[in-house]
């Protein structure tokens, strides 16, 4: 509670969210990774998950519908002693935001993407998103989706993320320790976290309880080392979790200061109404 602004309780999340877990393991990744509480700044866009930096009391910017990662990087490049960290959804960062997504991760920015993915659009009535896997049914897929779903760990990967992990809300302990390593990783780190939306996804698609679908992810897993030894026949239904790339390379804001050393003589040139020259 030390961290939450207590005037914006209680929160709008459903009964059984997995938004929830996902902030509580935030914490406790922050605590591990030491991160200054003062320096930190949480972004997000529009969905349900991207709610959860309104109810945190630090600075934060809610933005417009797939531009977190856009203003998250404005924000970073403008001050690059920041901890910056986007919270967003899948239809938030893989759908109308998905170009950001992968032009930060290629790019390499120094922020963290924790993306908060339920396989459907929960705040604005249970539409199908990118990722809603196929023959999942919701309000724009009465008969069932027939499209082929983002596979988002290993898109944001191949788009050159330094860092990418996949956890579930059954793995809180994991989940954890993956967003304290994303934290401290120099470069772009996206966390995926695989959640529950009992209200839309789990109602159209006959899951029982928020309890049945953690049981399920729990159930369904299999660690990406153990993945990676079997067959796609053997993989079909399975969720494959753990740490997909850590692979820490010179990132944009380190490139950006070079550049003005460079060209200026001065790591990063500030311009500001308050001051009458530019500073360093």
């Amino acid at each position: 509670m030390k961290y939450l602004r207590k005037d914006r309780l209680p929160n709008i999340f459903c009964a059984g969210c997995g938004n929830g877990i996902a902030l509580n393991t935030f914490f406790k990744g922050m605590e591990s990774a030491e991160i200054d509480f003062d320096t930190l700044s949480l972004v997000s866009g529009i969905g349900c998950s991207s709610r959860i930096p309104g109810y945190v009391k630090c600075d934060s910017l809610h933005t417009t519908h797939g531009r977190a990662i856009t203003f998250a990087s404005g924000l970073k490049v403008g001050n690059p002693d920041l901890n910056v960290v986007v919270f967003t959804g899948d239809g938030d960062a893989a759908s109308i935001g998905g170009n950001h997504l992968i032009h930060g991760a290629r790019k390499n920015i120094n922020i963290t993407v924790i993306c908060v993915n339920n396989n459907i659009y929960g705040m604005t009535g249970g539409q199908i998103s990118p990722t809603s896997p196929e023959g999942s049914f919701g309000t724009t897929a009465p008969y069932g989706s027939r499209d082929k779903p983002f596979n988002l760990a290993e898109l944001v990967a191949a788009a050159g993320a330094s860092f990418v992990s996949r956890w579930t809300t059954a793995h809180p302990l994991q989940l954890s320790n993956s967003i304290k390593k994303a934290l401290l990783n120099p470069g772009f780190s996206f966390v995926e976290v695989i959640s529950q939306c009992p209200t839309y996804y789990g109602r159209k698609n006959k899951l029982r309880s928020p309890v049945d679908m953690i049981n399920a992810f729990k159930e369904n897993s299999v660690n990406i080392r153990k993945a990676n030894k079997m067959s796609d026949e053997e993989l079909a239904g399975k969720l494959i979790v753990g740490e997909f790339v850590n692979n820490p390379r010179k990132e944009l804001t380190e490139n950006v200061c070079d550049l003005s050393v460079e060209q200026c003589g001065r790591s990063l040139a500030i311009k500001s109404a308050y001051l009458d020259n530019f500073d360093d």
